[in-house]
């Protein structure tokens, strides 16, 4: 293991997300050796659709290197479909319901919890916030579910205000969710530069909650290459007895290989074994 929170590195096989925040794209087995020979412990999977695993042997390719699957983003419901859980589209609202489902059904099989982030939505045309998020809650409630039958959380993700104006912060997202079961907190850490007002603050406020780490800079690289001050975060995943995964979810510069490495070097020198 790379320190005392594993890391994981991010791959996209969504060729509309190219240029996104991931370190590897496009070439599964090639991110898998990667994340080993530089010492990861995991890799977190941004997936076209739940068929996509029905056609690669993830569980062993991970399994061959020494990994696992750490988490699978669902973003791509949106990105490729434009599938929202709070459309006021009910048809819509149901298929992005199916389309998580189906992430959710191929993460039970590696033992691995899906994200909910774009997938979200957002309000729009004036709508009314409140109504949306209601709407929001009625499809992660089965979804959670779901999650909770196959063992698994589900990730809930708080973007930043030019990604939705439904839930920014995490304490906006503690409090939404009050009623929902089994779900987790994604604490992005670059959103959080941009909307919370202490991160290391927040994180500690959400204690529990927090189920999994977006671990990346205040410009969206590597940890270490922005203007984030980590000292602080660190110290309040400490004091938090958080045990969960810390994926390296950031752009691929100056490139993916300098990325994948600047990320393990970070995680070692503010993680030290």
């Amino acid at each position: 293991m790379a320190g005392s929170f594993r890391l994981a590195l991010t791959v996209s096989l969504v060729e509309e997300a190219r240029g996104g925040p991931f370190v590897y794209h496009g070439d599964f087995s090639h991110a898998c050796r990667e994340a080993e020979r530089m010492g990861y412990d995991g890799i977190e999977i941004f997936a076209p659709s739940s068929e996509w695993f029905a056609t690669h042997d993830v569980q062993n390719k991970v399994a061959g290197h020494g990994l696992r699957v750490a988490a699978i983003g669902s973003g791509a419901g949106w990105l490729t479909r434009k599938l929202s859980l709070s459309s006021s589209n009910d048809e819509i609202r149901k298929e992005a319901v199916a389309f998580v489902s189906g992430l959710i059904d191929a993460g039970a099989a590696i033992k691995a919890p899906v994200i909910i982030g774009s997938m979200q939505g957002r309000a729009e045309n004036g709508e009314d916030v409140s109504a949306v998020r209601g709407r929001l809650v009625e499809s992660l409630i089965p979804l959670a579910k779901r999650s909770a039958d196959a063992g698994l959380p589900l990730l809930y993700e708080p973007l930043n205000r030019y990604e939705t104006n439904l839930i920014n912060r995490l304490s906006d997202g503690i409090h939404m969710l009050a009623g929902v079961a089994n779900v987790k907190l994604l604490a992005d850490l670059f959103h959080m530069n941009i909307e919370e007002v202490d991160i290391a603050a927040s994180i500690r406020e959400a204690g529990a909650a927090v189920g999994h780490v977006h671990f990346a800079d205040s410009n969206r690289r590597a940890v270490g290459a922005g203007h984030l001050f980590a000292a602080p975060i660190v110290e309040a995943l400490n004091s938090i007895e958080y045990e969960g995964w810390l994926s390296a979810e950031v752009l691929p510069l100056p490139s993916e290989s300098e990325a994948a490495r600047l990320s393990v070097a970070s995680h070692r020198r503010l993680f030290p074994a």
